[in-house]
């Protein structure tokens, strides 16, 4: 079913921010997550040819938080141009359907 026959207009237009931020935001928790895995992985492997002591919170402040703090960008700018498309996209169908 496509989608602007579930809400009306107005409402439909309300609803494009709220998926913007809600993407936006998943793939910000997603990068985070992986580049936390990653960095993890990394000072674990830096520490063990050291041989110290792994320090855990560079990890999350000079790796996993930086890179999810892009990521958060480039989703929000990425969800931002496929709503304005998707947007003119239906626009445009709907003027040369009627």
């Amino acid at each position: 079913m496509p989608y602007d026959k579930i809400a009306p207009a107005p409402f439909r237009w309300l609803l494009v921010p709220l998926r913007v931020l809600l993407v936006s935001f998943l793939l910000t928790l997603l990068s985070f997550a992986v580049c936390l895995l990653l960095g993890i992985l990394g000072v674990l492997i830096t520490a063990g040819i050291r041989g110290v002591q792994p320090n855990m919170t560079i990890a999350y402040r000079e790796i996993a938080f930086p890179a999810a703090l892009l990521a958060g960008a480039v989703a929000l700018v990425a969800a931002i141009i496929m709503e304005v498309r998707h947007a003119r996209q239906q626009r445009f169908e709907s003027r040369y359907l009627r």
